[in-house]
């Protein structure tokens, strides 16, 4: 855990508390002894959990630099990546998890409550279904999204849950300058603007990775997000 601290200080300037490492610890411990039940993750390892699952979520900082959102969705989370490592150093962050499968969403539940997580509520749903409720529409600061879908399909997903002046966040692999491109007419429609492209490097890792940031800069037309599938099966 003290390579972790480190590496969290070192790239990312976030100072780590013994009781923060404590409960990344026991979410470690939580995931590895879950997954050997119940297929939550593909990374086992635990070096492979703190460096592609703890420091890619704390690389979401460079995002926002040193004004954190006070509200974050984070959709599709899995096993609650990057939301859950971003409420442990910010124990001050609303946070809202988003997963469709039942049995990742029992997961995140169960690490809230181990970890006595406050403000953070977790929603199984699709997000298509989520961005047309008059609850979480427009309602975030921030959104963020890893491993989902394309850039285009993901605009869809995550922009209508954003607020006007708030941020899309998308962790994305080096696909990204391509995808960017192709997702403009999407974030036209939708009301978003890519800001900024920040890559990311973490320890060991090769392949290219960067934070894709896109502004809200017009509210979301009525009609979108479509019904549930569509967004996947025809991209805007």
């Amino acid at each position: 855990m003290q390579k972790l601290a480190h590496n969290a200080q070192e790239l990312f300037d976030i100072k780590l508390s013994n009781s923060q490492l404590k409960a990344l610890s026991l979410y470690e411990q939580e995931l590895m002894l879950w997954n050997e039940k119940i297929s939550l993750t593909a990374i086992r390892d635990i070096k492979g959990i703190r460096i592609k699952h703890f420091l890619d979520s704390f690389s979401c900082v460079q995002a926002w630099n040193e004004n954190p959102p006070q509200s974050l969705v984070d959709v599709g989370s899995g096993a609650g990546f990057p939301g859950i490592p971003l409420k442990i150093i910010y124990p001050r962050l609303k946070l809202t998890l988003v997963e469709s499968v039942g049995k990742k969403t029992d997961f995140c539940r169960h690490i809230v409550e181990t970890l006595k997580l406050q403000d953070v509520t977790v929603i199984q749903a699709r997000a298509e279904k989520l961005g047309q409720q008059p609850k979480y529409r427009e309602s975030f600061d921030w959104a963020v999204a890893r491993a989902v879908a394309r850039l285009s399909v993901l605009s869809e997903y995550l922009l209508p849950l954003v607020k006007v002046g708030g941020v899309m966040l998308a962790q994305k692999g080096e696909s990204a300058p391509a995808e960017s491109h192709a997702a403009e007419n999407a974030l036209r429609i939708l009301g978003g603007h890519l800001r900024q492209m920040i890559p990311v490097t973490l320890p060991g890792v090769v392949e290219e990775r960067y934070l894709v940031v896109i502004d809200k800069i017009g509210a979301t037309p009525v009609h979108y997000p479509r019904h549930e599938g569509t967004p996947a099966k025809k991209p805007l």
